[in-house]
């Protein structure tokens, strides 16, 4: 298999050049703090030792060892991320964990090209930024053998998110909403919330036996009230209000802080920053 050379995408280009850095500050939240949405669906996964599995949007790895290591030294993981930052984490911790059933590569999902080799497709949290979703499940399933498996996860909507949708609500108090030229990450991580919208979605791409499942669970946001606000502020909804706000975002960043910090900290249990949240873990099949 070889990598594409290709113009990377607007949304590639935006990961790199803007939210890399921003994940990386805040990789203990997004990679811990809620890795409830990944834990429950793969402890429920029966995976055959010795499959071969794809990761797509791996970002630092953690799935992508989790399942080299259910998978076994027969099997392989393929993990695919968009952002190379994120991969170099993902090989560290891999060879530490002694791993040689692993292969990172840097590569936009919905141009790579795969061979039809993997068993299970899995994707904790990268489907939704797709720029365009039905190209991405198309390439995907030509990576899934006759009858291989899909499974991945998906917020579900911003009111049954309130991690996200409170500290949203409460910069836009102070702030207009994104303008239509906003600069995104993609369709945005509400964009796969409507099962009727994904289950066509995936109909087109050629997938059956599509399924939803409900998780709900909570989330650390934050180790203290003020890393909790600095993370809402740099990523997210209403990350992305204050970032477009630019100059009149910077003239009331003190009063919006403070605000942050007073809705944020009802939500303390002992050194977390504890909140609701909800996901839909989502499985299809390519047909035999």
């Amino acid at each position: 298999m070889t990598q594409v050379s290709e113009q990377p995408s607007e949304y590639v280009e935006f990961w790199n050049d803007t939210l890399a850095e921003k994940f990386e500050r805040f990789r203990e939240i997004l990679m811990n703090g809620l890795s409830y949405h990944s834990r429950v669906p793969l402890e429920k996964l029966d995976l055959t030792p010795g499959s071969r599995i794809v990761d797509v949007g791996c970002g630092w790895g953690d799935t992508a060892i989790h399942l080299a290591q259910r998978t076994g030294p027969q099997g392989f993981v393929l993990a695919l991320d968009c952002v190379e930052q994120f991969l170099e984490k993902g090989r560290q911790e891999a060879e530490a964990a002694g791993l040689e059933n692993i292969r990172f590569v840097a590569a936009d999902v919905e141009r790579y090209p795969f061979d039809p080799e993997f068993d299970l497709c899995f994707s904790r949290f990268g489907m939704m930024f797709f720029e365009h979703p039905v190209v991405a499940m198309r390439n995907i399933r030509t990576a899934l053998r006759p009858g291989g498996r899909l499974m991945f996860i998906v917020w579900r909507d911003i009111e049954d998110n309130p991690w996200l949708g409170i500290p949203k609500q409460v910069v836009l108090d102070f702030l207009p909403p994104p303008g239509e030229d906003a600069r995104t990450c993609g369709p945005g991580p509400f964009s796969m919330a409507n099962p009727e919208v994904v289950t066509q979605q995936l109909e087109i791409a050629g997938f059956t036996d599509i399924a939803f499942e409900r998780n709900d669970g909570p989330v650390t946001v934050g180790d203290s009230v003020e890393n909790a606000m600095q993370f809402q502020l740099a990523l997210g909804p209403a990350g992305e209000v204050f970032r477009e706000a630019g100059e009149l975002a910077e003239r009331q960043r003190d009063s919006i802080e403070q605000a942050l910090r007073d809705v944020l900290r009802p939500y303390l249990q002992g050194d977390a920053i504890v909140m609701g949240s909800s996901s839909w873990t989502i499985t299809a099949r390519n047909p035999e």
